[in-house]
């Protein structure tokens, strides 16, 4: 693919094209599934820009996995922003090898940890918080899917399923950075608990 200039002007109205070439508003359901995909992967190329607390070790394989993820967003994106009638032969699709690999990486990281006792505030230093925004955006891509898969239901088994478990990967890594860059996790502070003690 090259790049030779930024602009179109082509989106001035207020409508783009989806892959295949259906024009529709940029408020479409689809525009806003890919747009948050894409509002998550910028809020996680914030995050690795901001590990300089994590000792190297820790710092390396956390970029690589996140790396990775940015990667697979981009598929996630794809395949959002594509209609059933206009995917070609041989497009990726993201599917059970991609939530496979979370699912196992999430456990590689999460044994590392002490189980938790209470639930969990955003926080854990840079890394840690920012890491926590992007379970965030997730979610919320999730949830935009979700509208996306009513009319493609097929998006169910990729990009929702997938979205569901990097929310939970994001957790883990979000606590993993701060332990591993020795930030105290602030717990919420139970009300019903703070009445007994």
């Amino acid at each position: 693919m090259r790049i030779t200039r930024v602009y179109t002007r082509t989106g001035d109205a207020g409508t783009t094209r989806l892959v295949g070439g259906s024009e529709v508003r940029k408020d479409d359901v689809r525009v806003e599934a890919y747009g948050t995909v894409d509002e998550l992967n910028a809020v996680i190329g914030v995050a690795r820009a901001g590990l300089d607390d994590l000792p190297e070790a820790a710092r390396d394989r956390l970029d690589e996995v996140l790396g990775r993820v940015q990667d697979d967003l981009f598929n996630v994106g794809t395949d959002l922003a594509t209609p059933a009638d206009a995917r070609w032969e041989g497009m990726y699709r993201t599917g059970d090898d991609d939530v496979t690999w979370l699912e196992a990486t999430l456990d590689a990281f999460n044994d590392e940890l002490p189980p938790l006792t209470e639930f969990v505030l955003p926080g854990g230093g840079p890394a840690g918080a920012t890491l926590h925004q992007a379970r965030t955006v997730c979610r919320r891509a999730e949830r935009r899917s979700l509208l996306v898969a009513d009319v493609q239901p097929d998006l169910l088994d990729g990009p929702v399923r997938y979205l569901n478990r990097l929310s939970d990967l994001l957790f883990v890594v979000a606590r993993w950075a701060a332990h591993q860059a020795g930030r105290p996790e602030v717990t919420w502070r139970n009300p019903s608990r703070r009445r007994r003690a």
